[in-house]
């Protein structure tokens, strides 16, 4: 594996939420997924890779579509990564069945989002989690990300969360620096930051790594931050974070990370097209465009790939 994955960071420390490619008949492009996946490990500088989440826009494709997926990644990246696989859903009963149907095609560990729409109360939350957990022998990170679910774990449902011995991890988008360093401290979860934004800041909480969106086209960069950081070199991680501030714009400011990021895969010749899947719709032309300048201004749009 990875030199960044230790027993505190059970994930290893940068994984992207990697985007689904698709045909222009809208249909999973298993190829070119397994391509992508091959070029972010091995040239791209990840640990890992996170399949079927928000970027993947996991919401719009079937429970088939996901395992295919699964198994082609792990094909692809075979031991050289970390494969987690989402398992969210407003049904926990589905969500299930999606843990299970990742674990038997290969995925490494699963990403289970609080249940989005219905806001049930936290004692049902912790329900969801411990169903899902229970369904599989795969260590499991949480995903925190009121802003998308509307519904947050609270920290009694977190402590109470940690105690399951699959549950390792959480991938935190909530943007509160002061709970991700007093709970990781208190839980033992490996803290995951899921905002591109607050990385280095998160670093200085307590973060273990990243589950990333810029690591489609930065993942060196973000290693490299990361590295840093470990070896006490502040200048260094914050000059490197800085240099990436124009991708981080460009892939997230606009909040449509995913059609932004498959922009950016495709300027970059990592993926053939920016197809999406209603209800997301691919970037436009002007939009691709901006996509390419930031890459440009961070210096990576000729140097990922030229």
């Amino acid at each position: 594996m990875p030199h960044l994955r230790t027993p505190a960071r059970p994930f290893g420390a940068v994984l992207t939420a990697m985007v689904t490619p698709m045909t222009a008949d809208g249909a999973l492009d298993l190829d070119a997924a397994a391509r992508l996946a091959t070029a972010l490990v091995d040239e791209g500088g990840h640990d890992g890779l996170v399949l079927n989440g928000t970027t993947g826009e996991a919401p719009a494709t079937h429970a088939p579509e996901k395992a295919d997926l699964i198994a082609a990644v792990v094909e692809a990246v075979g031991d050289r990564a970390v494969v987690v696989a989402g398992a969210g859903s407003n049904d926990t009963l589905h969500a299930v069945r999606m843990a299970e149907q990742a674990a038997e095609a290969g995925a490494h560990g699963l990403l289970v989002v609080a249940p989005y729409y219905s806001r049930p109360s936290q004692e049902g939350v912790y329900q969801h989690v411990r169903m899902i957990a229970d369904s599989t022998e795969l260590p499991v990170m949480l995903y925190d990300v009121p802003g998308r679910t509307g519904v947050r774990f609270a920290q009694p449902t977190l402590d109470r969360l940690a105690a399951h011995e699959r549950v390792v991890a959480i991938k935190d988008a909530t943007g509160d620096l002061y709970a991700a360093a007093t709970a990781s401290e208190r839980t033992g979860l490996a803290w995951y930051c899921g905002d591109d934004a607050v990385y280095l800041a998160m670093l200085a909480h307590g973060a273990a790594g990243t589950v990333s969106v810029v690591g489609h086209v930065a993942g060196h960069q973000l290693a490299e931050v990361t590295e840093a950081f470990d070896a006490g070199d502040m200048a260094r991680a914050l000059r490197v974070f800085r240099s990436i501030a124009p991708a981080i714009d460009a892939l997230n400011g606009a909040g449509f990370q995913a059609a932004a990021a498959k922009a950016a895969v495709e300027a970059l010749g990592l993926t053939p097209n920016r197809h999406m899947r209603l209800p997301n719709v691919a970037a436009s032309d002007e939009d691709a465009a901006a996509v390419r300048a930031g890459l440009r201004a961070a210096g990576l749009l000729d140097v990922v790939r030229s």
